[in-house]
């Protein structure tokens, strides 16, 4: 099989043209039809080797090579000779060179790059059953069949083996293998550090298992969902002490030194903005140096008369009825079975009589309620397998008897046949109510319960009438069926898919369908009784036109073979042919292919009958050596050269043109070598310097008798072409279609076409018909093809034709790879132009790299000979593509699979970096701007300055009061004076219950108790720092009051988790060492871990400070409660871990602790008789101040769920809101993600839940406001009272824990921000991030904060004072100088809003947009991470969540899979296509995990940067690693 295979996929790859550059005439002469090239141009293999051209010759494009030195003997001047034969065996043998030459000289430019394999988790390696071998198909289905038709090339051949190509193959694959491990770590000293791109980063980065600083382990903070799967703290240093983060995995670094290369397309620069339109005007850019065509305007080409035939039947129908009734015992059809054998044969007076029958009984036998169910012109499905001519013939012609149309269509088989639903939507457009088939078929088809034919998806509801004998009535005596002369009324419809998959169904008149006749037999000299052997379908297309219509016309007897027959036994046509004596057979170019196959097994075989063997596909590129390759073989078998005659057609202008033998007046054949890069131009040119780019091309014939041809440009107006130019074909003819049924625009453009001159005269008064094809008019007035519309991928200007890429992928040594050759090749859009896709189907057997190996050659095979790049290259199981008809590939149907996620590839390559040549400009940083001058007032260039504030807390209570509340410690006591058993918290267990609860002296007495242990047991002094170590609960709040009576510094820390001590307990060591912690503080339980084995093996627990537990300690009064000599003294630190994986500790002082507590008690309204609810962690920011804090400020009392009962009782929270009719609750996201996904599903758990009381409900986060979450949780649990309004967010950072609370909605309510109400004493202002300058109304720039409240700076253990004074003392550049503020380190913009506030002022709303440190730097612009897993999440229903972070300049997109892992490989398109598209990115790297994989910290934020070294270290287990190259 591999001969045919490589030699017929080759063949365009072949340079036959030889040229002599002593060209003796100017090379400029315009092409014109009326000019024809001399016939010697072109040799026919009955000419020889030696032929000559002589002088007159006019050339018809330019050309660049010598004629070599073996062809000039004895020529003085030839000008160019294509050559047709120059034996039959040269010829083969010259193929198989070049091939190999081509593959060759191809592939060794890319021998020394290696490509990184992707990475695949060994489950996903596991293919889909595949069906048992069957021989190749046959299919003589539509057009598109995909790479079906091109089944041959995998054959053997007795000439040649495979071996000669093995050796250099070989090589390639030796030259380019990777390592296909995928956790391969191989040590890269010269690596990049992973975590240099932190930016100002003082604090220590705590990362899961990379080591920053040599002083202190980096490891993971314990997550809500806890640790991601593979995660490994061992892999904290290598042996030598070499940070992992230099240890990037080898894959990556593999990865890394390919995409260093500089990429062969450069980039280009056009633009700075990004605007739609100019990123579209970008891929209009013409080439200046790119070829255009010279010649002069061709003129239509008129085709010769048709005949005028004595005696010609004025109709179809007259022609069947004269020889029903002249000649009834004469043949008309044979069918035979799958073994060959001849079941039934068709006489003229059966078919006549048979169609009768079948006439009347439609028209009269079928009612609907006491009417007729069918009038003339009503249409008809006709629905008849492959197997079953007989039937579909007597269905067709009884049809036309009765005046009705047939609309033949292909037998459904499932509900889900591709393709199928479009086929419904034509029925229904064409208003068909009845469908015609067999017995047989009816039985087959998919039945509903009550036992009729179910109704198709998409499908109207249709009668199902069976045509067997018994079902027909006789006609009665009085009735005859009209038999009129060809109208111009519709005869039949015939459907065709488009290209982009919807079916449309084309309208033949009864006139058409006449001429149609009249030409075909003229042109192929058809002649009574003469037999033909009929390979095609018949229900369409060539295989219809002359085994079912013409063949009437001339009482022909056609022998069809069934596709059934042609899979058992390739040979079978042609065995037809002799045992019938056929003089013509009707076939496709892979019809030919089989029959080679199996040849050798046959020694009696006789073509000699044959006068015309029609290849109804010769307009495909590889008919050519088809034709060539089956000439070689049975040529010695009685086959004549002259006999093989390729033909061009379209569904619209059904035959177009056709080679005719030389008895019927025919030139002889010609071929063209077209160099490949200029045909992508429109141009033909021969034979260019680019030996391997060339494509060669047969004629198709001449133009049909009695029809006009012209050529024009494809896109626009039909202007005409240049004579070499190449453009589509339009025909004039009484023989084309009329219209597509029920669609009137399409049908002008197409049916109705008026071709002009460049002068914009029109060709001609009467309509030209578009063909689809596209081509050329030749010398001799030969037609040649080199495309189709449908399968034309336009990339960047340039004109690719799918089919040429499906050569070229097929010619990389399909056999080991490719399924029975089945690829399929279609564009999709992706910003703004057409991207290649190439999906094949992958061999059951071939291995991993392998195939891999396969695909980097595709890849670089059509880099060299299309000079274009492939988007995509996917692999799919064998038998998984969906199938058209008749076996082929369904294109569109694999491209909406394809666009929609649901091909399921096995393999994928995705090459953006290569194809995307339309990217915007990268932007340059512009020079820093100076002090403005333009500052004038408030405003800053013509507009507001972006400052805003919360209402002044001066004017809004007692200064008195904020005096006496100066200290918590002091309030908590004066509480307890005033008020001692007024509840203040309350703990509730994870079923609902109180586990403990602490009144104002309950609170105060276990804090003395504390104290007195630190200064007794702890031998502490004032100002030492104490770690609390504690589960959330009353305890912890105790012991923080104990510290301040002490006068110690708390630092609250989250206990390890007794699960995974090794990621969560180096945390509380980093912590407790790096805030100098002199004691730590905690339960009994906790203690021994800390201290326990398990310990040991994590951490050195020898260093830890004095431990104290504090369950057991004495009751005892402390002689003095301490008061802080000022307020600007420290009270407390709070530590915690940002996005970024920096572990900061910031310093609270007195002042600043009250202050926040004074701006929530006002923003919230909060007094003694409130209740809140609070579902948040302890240990940091907002959360820890509305735990430990406000209600000790406020007296108010907090109702305290502990997120982590949440994951035993997904109700615990908004039970408890509703139990106690709470009016403000704050919750995380991550409570709120998982009340949404644990409750969506579940709501019968909430039985009795009422939310009507919430009047405020707060999400606490450091990070832009999740409106698609808070929207959701709104309406999911509207129906339990919860109103939307109701729910807010609040933002905090480092520097100012609560800048805002109780945010309403937007004023633009489709902004992906959300508006912020700003807390009382809080001003805020928007400062450009470099210049420092105060920045207008709606501008982006950093938020800057000044507070009573902001944090009064780092406390980290190297204390950078730089770090410290840049954060907490910024000044601004120019403007208001004086205030100081604290800078957030987060982007976002002021916008002043129509809404007034208290004060009757407008409302300024701030739009949080993201963290300054999260920004990805990209193309001298800056992304924020969530912009682009918005998008991300969007692209599939399967992505559940999705991070992203930048390496080396490469984006890396990790994707979680919500579904079964053989979904993983759609979602690298997907998410490839959805980045390019929204934010004008590659992704360089996708990979897919497992849900629960991308670590997020306790407040629900995501840690991107521990993705990101987990990744690095391959830690991740991924299910698959996409690299894109």
């Amino acid at each position: 099989m591999d001969f045919f295979n490589q030699y017929t996929l080759f063949t365009f790859l072949i340079n036959f043209s030889l040229i002599n550059k002593n060209w003796p005439y100017p090379s400029k002469l315009p092409l014109s039809c009326t000019v024809p090239w001399p016939r010697s141009c072109l040799l026919s293999p009955a000419q020889g080797l030696r032929a000559t051209v002589g002088r007159d010759a006019s050339p018809h494009w330019p050309q660049h090579e010598p004629t070599p030195d073996f062809l000039r003997q004895g020529e003085k001047s030839p000008s160019f000779v294509l050559l047709h034969f120059i034996t039959i065996f040269v010829v083969v043998y010259y193929y198989l060179d070049v091939h190999t030459e081509a593959v060759q000289a191809a592939l060794a430019k890319y021998k020394e790059r290696k490509m990184p394999m992707p990475s695949k988790r060994r489950s996903v390696l596991v293919h889909s059953s595949v069906e048992t071998y069957t021989p190749p198909d046959t299919s003589s289905a539509s057009e598109d069949e995909g790479s079906l038709r091109r089944q041959g090339r995998i054959t053997s051949t007795p000439f040649q083996s495979h071996s000669n190509v093995e050796p250099w193959l070989n090589r390639v694959i030796q030259g380019s293998s990777t390592s296909s491990s995928a956790s391969s770590t191989s040590s890269h000293p010269g690596g990049k550090p992973a975590a240099a791109s932190n930016n100002h980063s003082a604090p220590p980065d705590v990362t899961t298992g990379l080591v920053e600083h040599l002083h202190h382990e980096r490891p993971q903070v314990a997550s809500v969902r806890g640790i991601p799967r593979g995660y490994n703290s061992s892999i904290l240093e290598t042996a030598d002490g070499v940070p992992v983060n230099s240890r990037v995995s080898s894959k990556i670094q593999q990865l890394l030194n390919t995409l260093k290369r500089p990429k062969r397309p450069p980039l280009k620069e056009f633009f700075v903005d990004d605007f739609e339109e100019l990123l579209e005007g970008n891929i209009q850019q013409p080439d200046p140096n790119q070829p255009k065509p010279e010649g002069g305007e061709m003129t239509a080409l008129k085709g010769e008369p048709l005949g005028v035939v004595t005696n010609w039947p004025p109709s179809l129908l007259a022609a069947l009825q004269r020889w029903g009734t002249t000649q009834p015992k004469t043949p008309c059809l044979t069918a035979l079975d799958t073994t060959g054998k001849a079941i039934y044969t068709l006489t003229y007076g059966k078919l006549w009589s048979r169609s009768l029958k079948l006439a009347y009984t439609l028209l009269n036998k079928l009612t609907s309620k006491n009417e007729p169910l069918l009038k003339p012109g009503h249409r008809v499905a006709l629905v008849f397998p492959n197997s079953d001519p007989v039937m579909f013939m007597v269905a067709f012609y009884g049809c036309l008897l009765a005046d009705l149309v047939p609309v033949p269509i292909e037998v459904p088989l499932t509900r889900k046949d591709a393709g199928s639903q479009q086929i419904g939507f034509l029925l229904g457009s064409c208003g068909v109510t009845l469908a015609l088939t067999t017995d047989v078929c009816q039985k087959g088809l998919p039945k509903a319960q009550t036992g009729e034919v179910v109704t198709f998806k998409g499908w109207p509801r249709l009668v199902w009438f069976v045509i067997d004998g018994k079902h027909l009535a006789k006609p009665a005596k009085d009735w005859h069926p009209q038999v009129r002369d060809a109208s111009a009324d519709i005869a039949y419809i015939e459907y065709k898919t488009s290209k982009e998959g919807s079916t449309m169904g084309i309208t033949i008149s009864h006139a058409s369908m006449l001429a149609h006749c009249h030409a075909l037999t003229q042109a192929c000299g058809y002649s009574e009784a003469e037999t033909l052997t009929n390979v095609l379908d018949f229900k369409r297309d060539a295989g219809l036109w002359h085994g079912i219509l013409t063949s009437v016309m001339n009482r022909m007897h056609v022998v069809s073979i069934p596709y059934a027959l042609m899979k058992v036994n390739p040979l079978s046509w042609i065995q037809k042919v002799c045992s019938y004596k056929a003089r013509v057979a009707v076939v496709k170019s892979r019809d030919m292919h089989w029959s080679l196959l199996a040849q050798r097994d046959q020694r009696d075989v006789n073509l000699s009958s044959l006068r015309m063997l029609i290849v109804a596909d010769g307009a495909n590129p590889w008919s050519i050596s088809s034709c060539d390759a089956f000439l070689n073989v049975f040529q010695s078998r009685g086959l004549r050269p002259e006999v093989i005659c390729p033909c061009a057609s379209s569904s619209e202008a059904l035959t177009v043109a056709i080679r005719r033998p030389p008895d019927l007046g025919g030139p002889p054949p010609g071929k063209a070598v077209l160099s490949m890069n200029c045909l992508s131009y429109n141009v033909i040119r021969v034979d260019t310097e680019e030996k391997l780019s060339v494509l060669t091309v047969q004629d198709v014939g001449q133009v049909m008798p009695g029809a006009n041809v012209c050529v024009v440009k494809v896109d626009g107006t039909p202007y005409l072409c240049k004579t070499d130019e190449v453009g589509e074909i339009c025909v004039n003819s009484g023989a084309t279609g009329t219209a597509y049924y029920g669609l009137l625009g399409i049908t002008k453009n197409v049916f109705e076409t008026i071709p002009v001159t460049a002068a914009g005269v029109p060709v001609s008064d009467q309509p030209f018909t578009r063909t689809g094809l596209v081509g050329f008019i030749g010398p001799d007035s030969l037609v040649f093809v080199v495309g189709k519309l449908d399968g034309l991928m336009v990339v960047n200007i340039r004109k690719h034709n799918a089919d040429d890429v499906v050569a070229t992928a097929l010619a990389v040594e399909p056999m080991k790879f490719v399924y029975r050759g089945r690829i399929a090749v279609f564009s999709v859009t992706v910003l703004h132009d057409d991207r290649i896709v190439l999906v094949a189907e992958q061999r059951p057997d071939a291995s991993e790299e392998d195939s891999f190996q396969w695909m980097s050659r595709v890849l670089q095979a059509i880099d060299s000979i299309h000079q274009v790049g492939v988007y995509c290259l996917a692999l799919v199981p064998a038998n998984t593509l969906p199938k058209a008809p008749l076996g082929g590939i369904h294109i569109s149907e694999t491209k909406q699979r394809f666009l929609e996620g649901a091909l399921h590839p096995c393999n994928v390559l995705m090459c953006p970096h290569t194809c995307v040549t339309n990217l915007p400009k990268p932007r340059q940083k512009q020079p820093d701007v100076g002090p403005a001058s333009m500052i004038v007032g408030n405003l800053v260039a013509g507009k507001r300055i972006a400052q805003a504030s919360g209402r002044d807390v001066t004017q809004l209570e007692d200064n008195d009061q904020a005096r006496k509340f100066l200290y918590l410690a002091d309030v908590l006591q004066w509480r307890v004076q005033t008020t001692p058993d007024h509840p203040l918290f309350l703990l509730l267990n994870s079923k609902g219950t109180v586990a403990s609860t602490a009144s104002c002296i309950q609170l105060h007495k276990k804090a003395e108790r504390v104290a007195a242990a630190l200064m007794e047991k702890g031998r502490l002094n004032v100002g030492d720092h104490v770690a609390l170590v504690y589960p959330p609960g009353v305890d912890l709040i105790a012991t923080f009051y104990g510290c301040l009576y002490a006068g110690c510094i708390p630092i609250t820390v989250r206990p390890p988790h007794p699960q995974n001590l090794a990621t969560t307990l180096p945390t509380v060591k980093m912590i407790v060492e790096v805030s100098k912690s002199a004691c730590i503080l905690t339960t009994q339980g906790i203690m021994k871990l800390l201290k326990s084995k398990e310990a040991a093996t994590a951490v050195d627990i020898k260093t830890w400070p004095t431990i104290l537990d504090t369950d057991d300690i004495p009751k005892k009064k402390v002689a003095n409660i301490f008061r802080p000599p000022s307020p600007d003294m420290l009270a407390y630190l709070d530590f915690s871990v940002s996005t970024t994986g920096i572990l900061a500790g910031v310093k609270m002082s007195h002042a600043a602790t009250s202050a926040l507590c004074r701006s929530v008690k006002l923003q919230c309204e909060l007094y003694p008789s409130r209740q809140i609810a609070i579902c948040l962690d302890p240990y940091c920011g907002l959360g820890f101040a509305l735990w430990c804090l406000c209600s000790v400020y406020s007296g108010h009392q907090s109702i305290l769920v502990p997120p982590l009962e949440l994951e035993s009782n997904v109700s615990l929270w908004l039970s408890a809101v509703s139990q106690y009719k709470v009016r403000v609750t704050f919750c995380s996201y991550s409570v709120m993600e998982m009340c949404t996904k644990g409750l969506g599903t579940q709501t019968d758990i909430l039985r009795g839940v009422n939310l009507s009381c919430v009047r405020t409900c707060m999400v606490v986060a450091e990070e832009r406001p999740r409106i698609a979450l808070t929207q959701s949780f709104s309406k999911l649990f509207k129906d339990l009272g919860l109103s939307a309004r109701s729910v807010s967010t609040t933002f905090g950072c480092r520097v100012n824990v609560a800048i805002c609370l109780q945010g309403t909605a937007g004023p633009d309510p489709t902004t992906v921000y959300v508006d912020m109400r700003i807390l009382p004493g809080v001003k805020v202002i928007i400062a450009h991030t470099e210049t420092k300058g105060p920045l207008g109304d709606s501008h982006l720039g950093e938020i800057w904060v000044s507070s009573p409240h902001n944090a009064t700076g780092y406390y980290t253990v190297y204390g950078e004072e730089a770090l410290h004074a840049d954060h907490f003392s910024a000044r601004l550049s120019f403007g208001d100088t004086q205030t100081v503020w604290a800078r957030t380190g987060y982007l976002g913009f002021l916008r002043r809003t129509e809404l007034t506030d208290a004060s009757g002022e407008r409302h300024d709303a701030l739009y949080v947009v993201g963290s300054l440190d999260e920004t990805l730097e990209l193309r001298g612009m800056r992304y924020h991470p969530i912009d682009i897993e918005t998008s991300v999440i969007r692209a599939h229903k399967s992505i559940a969540e999705c991070a992203v972070f930048t390496w080396t300049n490469l984006l890396v997109v990790v994707v979680e899979l919500e579904g079964s892992e053989q979904e993983a490989l759609d979602l690298v398109a997907l998410v490839t296509n959805v980045v390019l598209e929204e934010h004008y990115l590659i992704v360089g790297v996708v990979v897919i995990v497992d849900p629960g994989v991308i670590p997020i910290n306790s407040r629900g934020e995501k840690q991107r940067m521990h993705l990101r070294d987990g990744f690095l270290a391959d830690q991740l287990d991924p299910i698959y690693v996409a690299y894109n190259m």
